[in-house]
This record gives C-alpha cells, sequence and structure tokens, in this order.
C-alpha cells in the first residue's frame, strides 16, 4: 500500500476524511501546510504515489495503476473520501473517480484536464541525475550545486524536497528510471471511459495554460457538474503559490 501521512482532525465535524494526491516529483511532505489546516475539522490524509517518496516502487506509472492504489488507500480508510489531487495526481484522482466513482464523495483537480499532453518533464529528470551527490551533506550545497543545472529557484526548492540528505550516500526519493520510461503515459490520458456526477471542482492557476477553454467540453462529457475556478496570480504550481487562497476555496468546495 501507499505510503501515507495522517492528519487527524481537531475539532472533527461531520465531515468525510479527505485524500490529498501529489503531482509529479512530489510527495506527501509538499502538502504539510495545507493538510494541517485542513485537518481543522476533518481528517486528513496525504499519500506518496508509487515511484515518490517511501511508497513502492513499480515497474509501471500508469493512470489505471495509480488509480487502483489510491482506492486501496481509500477502502482501508472507511472506504469513501473527498479527493483533491494536482497534475499528475489530479488525473489518477479523475481515473478513480472514473472507474471507482463510489469512493470519491466531492473531487477538487487542481490545474490539468483530462487529455494528453504534449510537454515532456524528462529534462528535470536529466538534471535530478546530473546532480553531483557527493559529499552533500546540506541542503543549501546540494541547491548552489542544482543552481548550475536548472534557472527556476522554486523548481530547484520543490525538486531538492525529494533528495534524503540522511542516505549514506545521498539519493532522490524518486525512481527516476521508471518515471522517466512511463513519461508518454504520465503526461498523457488513457482514454478512460466513464461519467462521474458528484460535485466536482476543476482549480486552476490564472497564470496556467494547463486547462484551457477548449477543454472544456471534453470535461463536461465525463464530469457533468464540474465547476471552474481560477486563482488569480498562480500558476501550474498554484497550491504552493497562493496556499491560503488554495485552502480556502478548497474548504468552500468541500463544505457541506
Amino acid at each position: 500500500m501507499l505510503n501515507s501521512v495522517s492528519y487527524p482532525a481537531e475539532n472533527p465535524a461531520s465531515l468525510p476524511p479527505l485524500l490529498i494526491v501529489h503531482g509529479l516529483f512530489g510527495s506527501a511532505r509538499n502538502w504539510g501546510v495545507i493538510a494541517r489546516r485542513m485537518s481543522a475539522d476533518r481528517d486528513v490524509l496525504a499519500v506518496d504515489m508509487r515511484n515518490h517518496g517511501e511508497s513502492p516502487r513499480f515497474a509501471s506509472q500508469s493512470y489505471p495503476d495509480m488509480a487502483a492504489d489510491l482506492a486501496e488507500v481509500i477502502a482501508a480508510n472507511g472506504g469513501q473520501m473527498d479527493v483533491v489531487g494536482h497534475s499528475m495526481g489530479g488525473k489518477a484522482a479523475m481515473q478513480l473517480a472514473l472507474t471507482h466513482p463510489e469512493k470519491v464523495d466531492r473531487l477538487i483537480v487542481a490545474d490539468i484536464a483530462p487529455v494528453a499532453y504534449s510537454h515532456d518533464q524528462s529534462r528535470h529528470i536529466h538534471a535530478m541525475r546530473a546532480l553531483d551527490l557527493t559529499g552533500l551533506t546540506a541542503r543549501s550545497d546540494a541547491e548552489k550545486r542544482l543552481a548550475k543545472l536548472m534557472d527556476d529557484p522554486a523548481l530547484r526548492a520543490f525538486f531538492l524536497q525529494s533528495l534524503d540528505l540522511k542516505a549514506n550516500p545521498p539519493q532522490w526519493r524518486l525512481n527516476l528510471d521508471v518515471l522517466e520510461a512511463e513519461m508518454p503515459k504520465i503526461v498523457g490520458w488513457p482514454g478512460t471511459k466513464g461519467i462521474f456526477d458528484k460535485p466536482t471542482l476543476f482549480l486552476s492557476g490564472a497564470e496556467s495554460t494547463y486547462v484551457k477553454p477548449e477543454y472544456r467540453a471534453a470535461i463536461r462529457a465525463q464530469f457533468p457538474v464540474a465547476r471552474f475556478a481560477k486563482l488569480p496570480g498562480a500558476g501550474h504550481w498554484l497550491h504552493a503559490e497562493k496556499p491560503r487562497e488554495f485552502e480556502e476555496t478548497m474548504r468552500i468546495f468541500l463544505a457541506r
């Protein structure tokens, strides 16, 4: 089963638990602040997806397999949850909702659509592989080395959250070989059939181009009661760029 981090409700209300599903190269720990704040009135569970963080390593990163992983987690935690997924995690959450609708109550899809994209994230894998890990003990030193391979400081900080400096030698908490081999599946979409007719929110960054207006017809065909919202000033990493606004939008949508 996937590794998960649990955040028990501080003041439980009559709300279903919330499952948080990170995106490519992420982990449960990336969502710690939001998860803790969302646990004010409900149980929250954040998972490491397969081949990420502390979760098991597999030879596949397909969306049917990722959705099956999530279904197993939900089955072990009451049988039904609200689900929020970002990017790759959003596609896995959509796959879950379309194939196991009984396991999802309300769904939030963060900055992704059920379509195949033409971009490729393999360049980031190449940069992580190229990072010299010899003698690294401090994240600041790792950041300096990675800066020679990657220009964006925000992306560097994000990737370095998956670098285990306590290991001897240091190592990435990512199965880079499988993620690279499965990249066409990750940026693609399996063409899954089905309809999820429960409340669904497609929440995007206003400065992101991942959820284009022309995708709405395909979205509504499978998520007929979908609502759309954008966070001003945010790009694809909207939960990291505007965490309070992201959290508040989630809270309003998931309220009963």
